[in-house]
């Protein structure tokens, strides 16, 4: 599944636009809801790190070398090593493991 994120341009909120993804049932549309800027915030922020700190100051030969440079990016720093203001310092990855680590303590499977 593809998600093709965008803000409320008109090219975007056109029929036909919206007609030729729902035609392609792989692509699903993500938009802000109008006069909610929020709903994309954390989609822009991710876009905007990967843009600055690793698209910007590389030079792809290849799709399969962006594509093994992208996942790596996401998959190592952006997850595990990148420490986040709003997750009190910690990564996504460590993140997750409290958040099992809660559910398993509550969970009546155990």
């Amino acid at each position: 599944m593809l998600i093709h994120y965008s803000d409320r341009g008109i090219q975007y909120a056109s029929k036909a636009f919206r007609e030729l993804l729902k035609y392609n049932e792989l692509i699903a549309q993500s938009m802000s809801r109008k006069g909610n800027c929020w709903d994309n915030a954390v989609a822009k922020s991710f876009f905007k790190s990967l843009k600055v700190e690793l698209v910007y100051y590389n030079e792809f030969k290849t799709i399969d070398e962006a594509k093994a440079k992208v996942f790596e990016w996401v998959e190592i720093w952006y997850t595990k090593l990148r420490l986040y203001q709003t997750l009190g310092y910690k990564t996504p990855h460590e993140m997750e493991q409290e958040f099992y680590q809660l559910i398993m303590q509550h969970s009546p499977l155990k």
